[in-house]
């Protein structure tokens, strides 16, 4: 049987966590300097958008938790009037960005996030 490659099995995680989280509409893993390494991304959803906004958020999150002492950086989010971002670091090579949709539960939201994470470190490195 052939062996699934790291970026679809990337995907496949991804997939598995927005079955788990449905209010999940997006998602994609980032590489810090802003490429998009796999993605479960509606059509209508540029990949080369969210992979540099990604990057660029991560980047200024980071700035900002070290200046103001709240050390490393672990989760950012933004409330939208038509749903959320949010961004977790995947070890220090890479984010998971995910799109949700107004009415999701954040705490099932970052819960499976966190899960996604910590299997996606495997193949990020």
């Amino acid at each position: 049987m052939m062996s699934v490659n790291r970026s679809e099995q990337m995907v496949n995680r991804l997939r598995s966590m927005q079955a788990s989280a449905p209010d999940i509409e997006a998602s994609a893993i980032v590489s810090v300097d802003g490429l998009i390494m796999a993605s479960a991304l509606p059509a209508d959803v540029e990949e080369d958008r969210v992979s540099a906004m990604s990057a660029a958020m991560l980047s200024l999150g980071e700035r900002i938790a070290t200046e103001l002492g709240r050390g490393g950086l672990d989760q950012v989010y933004i409330k939208g009037n038509n749903g959320f971002i949010v961004l977790t670091s995947v070890g220090s090579e890479a984010v998971l960005t995910a799109l949700a949709r107004q009415e999701a539960k954040l705490g099932l939201i970052f819960l499976e996030m966190r899960r996604a994470a910590e299997d996606l470190i495997k193949l990020v490195g």
